[in-house]
């Protein structure tokens, strides 16, 4: 290997970058509309639900009780005393769920409330649940009304306070970004070369197969740790999501995951020569498992065993829990250095496999 080669190889790829529109709107605009997407579109959390509440009790308990749900952030409450006409909005989907508090409700410590949900959409439902739970909960501490057995529950929520999901999808997303980035552009730059020709003159020169798999490695290495700074700086600055980490480790984090992101990218563009077949199958072999099946989204205690067993072999896992643990929790050395190794091996094995597709030749 000469590093006089490699110096051109890796000028050429990089104005080759700096030509391509493409390149730079994968890198740079595509990072910055999902980072949007994720952070505003797409939430686990749930505000302003229509709920019906159908009082039967006019005592001074009930007032209150419905008085806290309306004053609640989570819920846009209707109050109706019709009975059926709440069902029947709660069955044309107008409300996800109806509230009766009974006709004896504070009366000879009676406090009977029935809760109708529209379980549709499971996740929301939960959320009802748990929602309408903790003001009935606040205001019978406000109220007095201790359970029987004189327990009373006080939680305190670490590492997300606020309980909100966009603190754990933005961390998360980045690495399902750095996997678009790294994976796609990646398989479309052997591809592109053999559509336009020029893999037959690259294959003339004295470089080295090595020479030239590390010439268009590394100047998308540098692209995809820029896209992590940028991603980083939106989730930091504009969603202010805590960092408790280092910002050293999450660039080595970082620059681990990019080798086995980068080394299955090339792998599918040496061997697809066609840019398209290689786009579809990155999309298909990169972003979709780093989607699903790196707990980006998804819990992977929650999956089939056998599924979780396959996604040991996806590097996005690791990046992932990384992410939300500097993130939120801090440097945790034996996480990350569990990651980096699997990260690293993952990188490896897909390398070796682009070392041996690779060979000098027009066949």
């Amino acid at each position: 290997m000469k590093s006089k080669r490699l110096v051109a190889l890796l000028i050429k790829e990089s104005l080759q970058i700096i030509r391509d529109p493409s390149a730079i709107l994968i890198a740079i605009i595509l990072p910055l509309i999902l980072l949007f997407l994720m952070g505003y579109a797409v939430s686990l959390d749930a505000k302003h639900i229509p709920l019906g509440i159908f009082p039967k009790s006019n005592t001074k308990e009930a007032h209150e009780l419905v008085t806290s749900f309306v004053g609640s952030p989570f819920f846009d409450t209707s109050i109706q005393y019709d009975k059926q006409k709440l069902i029947q909005s709660l069955q044309d989907g107008h409300l996800k769920g109806v509230m009766e508090v009974s006709g004896n409700f504070g009366k000879n410590n009676t406090y009977a409330i029935q809760l109708l949900i529209d379980a549709t959409e499971p996740n929301t439902g939960g959320l009802i649940q748990n929602y309408a739970s903790k003001i009935i909960q606040k205001w019978a501490v406000q109220e007095g009304i201790m359970p029987s057995a004189g327990i009373s529950v006080i939680p305190r929520y670490w590492f997300n306070p606020p309980l909100s999901s966009r603190y754990f999808l933005l961390p998360g997303s980045i690495a399902v970004i750095m996997t678009l980035i790294g994976t796609l552009l990646t398989a479309l730059v052997i591809a592109r070369e053999w559509e336009r020709g020029t893999m037959e003159a690259l294959m003339a020169t004295p470089a080295s197969m090595m020479e030239i798999i590390l010439g268009k490695l590394i100047p998308y290495f540098c692209l995809g740790m820029g896209s992590m700074v940028l991603c980083f700086g939106v989730a930091y600055f504009w969603y202010e999501i805590p960092f408790e980490g280092s910002i050293w480790i999450l660039f080595l984090l970082s620059a681990f995951y990019l080798f086995p992101s980068l080394s299955i990218g090339l792998l599918i563009s040496t061997v697809a020569k066609n840019q398209f077949v290689a786009a579809q199958v990155s999309i298909v072999a990169g972003y979709l498992p780093a989607f699903l099946l790196s707990g980006f989204l998804f819990e992977i205690n929650n999956m089939p065993y056998w599924l979780q067993i396959f996604t040991h072999i996806i590097p996005a896992r690791y990046f992932v829990e990384s992410l939300q643990t500097i993130f939120l929790v801090g440097d945790i050395p034996s996480i990350f250095i569990k990651d980096m190794v699997c990260m690293f091996l993952v990188g490896l094995f897909f390398f070796l496999l682009v070392v041996k597709k690779s060979k000098k030749g027009l066949e």
